[in-house]
């Protein structure tokens, strides 16, 4: 969400460097101590911002958590375009696949999967968020069956669980390595498999 628009006067000025205040110290907080560990009370003293504030641009935590998280995850990941599909998920995957060698990151993605199993009102923000992630996705792969990279019949939604299933499941389990080195060849995989999709409606 974003502070009040209008002519930037130096009221507007302010305005915006408290909102600006307030997402960095919610993404601070959820790093360094999890969804658990964010709190109005806190953001609002570490952005040294009066809690009212807050509330007046986001009506509950999960909101402002999943707004200022939206935001750094937009500006860490990238969006690849290149014309070949192999180029833009490699960069892709190994970009996803990184969050590991950074605890503090993984800990906010475990911590908040499982909050949005246990409260409703953040699942909904949750999932609005990781609707987004999936719609970049899904656009590297619509381009790529629209240049005859992967085959017609290839069933979007579900490949895009291909690709996000195995991170949050090794995330979450714990049971195998996510490595930025094995990017390629997992990308490699999963594209052989796409290009052998058969057409639904034949």
């Amino acid at each position: 969400m974003s502070p009040p628009t209008g002519p930037r006067t130096g009221g507007r000025l302010r305005s915006v460097e408290a909102h600006d205040a307030v997402m960095k110290a919610a993404v601070e907080l959820l790093e360094e101590a999890g969804y658990p560990g964010v709190t109005i009370e806190g953001v609002a003293e570490r952005a040294q911002v009066a809690k009212s504030t807050i509330y007046r641009w986001w009506p509950s935590k999960g909101a402002l958590v999943m707004d200022a998280y939206s935001q750094v995850v937009t500006e860490r990941m990238p969006r690849p375009d290149s014309g070949a599909i192999a180029e833009d998920l490699t960069r892709f995957v190994t970009e996803l696949y990184r969050v590991t060698s950074h605890p503090g990151r993984a800990q906010a993605l475990r911590t908040m999967m499982v909050e949005a199993q246990r409260d409703r009102d953040f699942a909904i923000e949750f999932r609005r968020w990781v609707g987004t992630r999936r719609d970049v996705l899904a656009g590297m792969l619509v381009r790529a069956v629209d240049r005859r990279e992967l085959a017609s019949g290839l069933d979007i939604d579900y490949a895009v669980d291909q690709v996000f299933g195995p991170f949050w499941y090794r995330l979450m389990v714990g049971h195998g390595p996510l490595r930025a080195k094995d990017a390629e060849t997992h990308v490699a995989q999963l594209i052989a498999g796409w290009r052998r999709a058969k057409d639904p409606d034949r």
